[in-house]
């Protein structure tokens, strides 16, 4: 059987089975991130005009790349291991693809007990691997800079709590985990705990604003500088069961001066952040 041939019933074989998959299960052993997707709505090029999903096809994944205006799958490519599109938030918020068009992070589901993460970096524009990263412990995606130099993580830190995490820079061009974590430095030692209901970004993507759940504790929104490797955690007014956060979505006002928490289907906003000095108001 030609290489064509084989290529084309992995396909159809990914084709079929996502008919039965939608979005892929959390990460084994829970955590913040909820793991990668399979199938699903895959993540969308800057350009608008494709988007980027991946199929199981048995022991192999196939990554396409699809039109977004008819749903032609413009090309693909079958990889070895399962893989998929990095969901970054529990509302099916997906990442993975850089500003400039010229990355994309696929990743492993996460197993209990793992002693290693496997991320593999593409170039959407053929789809080709670029090249594989390999850590020793356990990471999921968190995002990744414009410019798709650095790539950020999240690295869970405690084998019996998988809420507890901290937030780590990989060097893509110096092939190295960067030695210190990504903290806010008005509060170094504040310990990260929580799991992401959902996200915005900047218009430019260099910001990355996450509304995390955090029970026990006031909710908060992790804003994450992807350009300069810098983080600020937001705590927010909030009263009762932080079950309501589900309803909440983030948007930013069209001069990204002010990123708005409101509910779903309008009304008042919850809160208001200031962009520029993180000054939390009420709607």
């Amino acid at each position: 059987m030609t290489r064509t041939l084989v290529r084309t019933s992995l396909v159809a074989a990914a084709l079929a089975a996502v008919c039965a998959v939608t979005a892929a299960g959390a990460a084994a052993d829970g955590g913040p991130a909820p793991g990668p997707l399979a199938g699903w709505k895959g993540v969308v090029a800057p350009s608008g005009s494709e988007r980027y999903v991946t199929l199981p096809a048995g022991p192999r994944t196939v990554v396409a790349a699809v039109s977004t205006r008819d749903g032609t799958v413009v090309r693909f490519r079958d990889l070895r291991g399962a893989w998929g599109i990095p969901a970054v938030a529990w509302d099916g918020t997906a990442d993975g693809l850089s500003a400039d068009g010229r990355t994309l992070v696929l990743a492993q589901w996460l197993r209990p007990g793992q002693r290693s993460t496997r991320f593999a970096v593409l170039d959407p524009r053929r789809l080709r691997p670029r090249r594989r990263v390999v850590l020793a412990g356990a990471f999921s995606f968190d995002a990744v800079s414009p410019d798709g130099r650095t790539i950020y993580l999240i690295e869970y830190v405690a084998a019996q709590d998988a809420t507890r995490y901290r937030v780590r820079a990989y060097d893509l061009a110096a092939r190295r985990l960067l030695p210190q974590p990504i903290v806010d430095k008005r509060e170094p030692d504040e310990p990260m705990i929580g799991a992401p209901i959902t996200r915005a970004w900047s218009q430019d993507r260099a910001w990355a604003y996450t509304l995390y759940r955090r029970d026990g504790a006031k909710p908060f929104i992790h804003a994450l500088d992807t350009t300069n490797r810098r983080a600020v955690c937001i705590d927010l007014p909030w009263r009762g069961s932080q079950d309501a956060l589900w309803r909440v979505r983030l948007t930013l006002s069209a001069d990204q001066t002010k990123l708005v928490l409101q509910r779903r289907g309008g009304g008042d906003p919850v809160a208001v952040v200031d962009t520029r000095t993180f000054r939390v108001t009420r709607g």
